[in-house]
């Protein structure tokens, strides 16, 4: 499989400079530091090496890589790899996520209750998601699940759900 005609780094390469400047109020360091480090790989602003056939003593030059988590150039095979591997991991099943968020004005009451609300929580959402799987109309069906209980957000503010994993036979 050869080089496709256009990568990110190529756009980065072509754009990212007046991409930055139009948008300099909104992009991080991080975020720079990660189109820096795109634009970079596999360029001789990393360094490489020299490779040398012993036959005919042809020569080809092979840059660095910026091993960038962002990076697609790096990390696109190793993501096919894994994602492969977790498709044999899979059952036969079909795989449902679902997210159930308490309000905040029950958010509040959970902090200063944790063990009595987060039950009730994990009680009411389990016997809903199995009510609505058996319904003819939505699966018909019997189904298991895990789930999780997170009780911060993102921005470390309290926002308590519980994110589930139901699944059913086909």
């Amino acid at each position: 499989m050869g080089r496709p005609a256009f990568q990110v780094a190529d756009v980065f390469r072509r754009h990212g400079e007046a991409y930055r400047e139009a948008n300099a109020g909104h992009l991080d360091r991080c975020q720079r530091r990660v189109m820096a480090a795109i634009e970079a790989c596999r360029t001789a602003a990393l360094g490489g090496h020299v490779r040398q056939c012993k036959t005919c003593g042809h020569k080809e030059i092979a840059y660095s890589s910026c091993r960038d988590r962002h990076c697609p150039t790096c990390q696109g095979s190793a993501a096919r790899a894994w994602l492969e591997a977790r498709q044999a991991d899979l059952l036969p099943v079909e795989f449902f996520h679902v997210v159930f968020t308490l309000p905040q004005q029950i958010a509040a009451i959970a902090y200063q209750n944790k063990e009595v609300v987060y039950g009730l929580l994990f009680e009411a959402v389990a016997e809903t998601l199995k009510t609505i799987a058996r319904d003819p109309k939505h699966l018909g069906a019997e189904i298991g699940f895990t789930a999780v209980l997170h009780t911060w957000g993102q921005t470390l503010t309290l926002n308590p759900h519980s994110r589930y994993l139901a699944l059913s036979s086909p």
